[in-house]
């Protein structure tokens, strides 16, 4: 699938808006810009990557797409990739569900499983991710959408 820069833009309002919902589907509490509240307490266990809202015109239902995939983490090994639309999280859709509450899915206990239920392009598919200690988890180069470093 590619990204419009409708998408984008979309993506960024809605960023803007959501500011205290701004943290990273699994960055570190200690790196969130706006954790306060519940964020504090979710688990450690991440699987590298981070989220990003969007629709294709102003009125639209949210889509959640894969923003960032963290170079040689859990979401890049799993095929994960900069734009895939995250449909299901261990079975549950996630239309209807807010930024938050699909973070906290996303999150766990490292050394435990997630599925995502995945549309990249044309084709629908199921991954399993074991996500891993969020301290743990390889550093890559700033604002990298997972391709290597140049």
């Amino acid at each position: 699938m590619r990204i419009r820069s409708i998408h984008i833009a979309t993506g960024v309002m809605m960023g803007l808006l959501l500011a205290g919902a701004a943290v990273a589907a699994d960055q570190p509490v200690s790196e969130a810009p706006y954790a306060h509240g519940d964020e504090a307490k979710l688990p450690n266990g991440v699987i590298g990557l981070s989220l990003q809202v969007g629709a294709e015109r102003i009125g639209d239902p949210a889509v959640l797409y894969v923003g960032m995939v963290r170079p040689g983490g859990p979401a890049q090994q799993a095929g994960l990739r900069h734009g895939d639309e995250i449909m299901s999280v261990d079975g549950t859709a996630v239309t209807g569900k807010s930024y938050e509450q699909v973070v906290k899915m996303i999150r766990g206990e490292a050394g435990t499983i997630v599925k995502l239920g995945i549309k990249g392009g044309a084709d629908i598919r199921e991954i399993s991710i074991t996500r891993v200690a969020s301290d743990r988890l390889p550093k890559g180069p700033a604002g990298s959408h997972g391709s290597p470093a140049r």
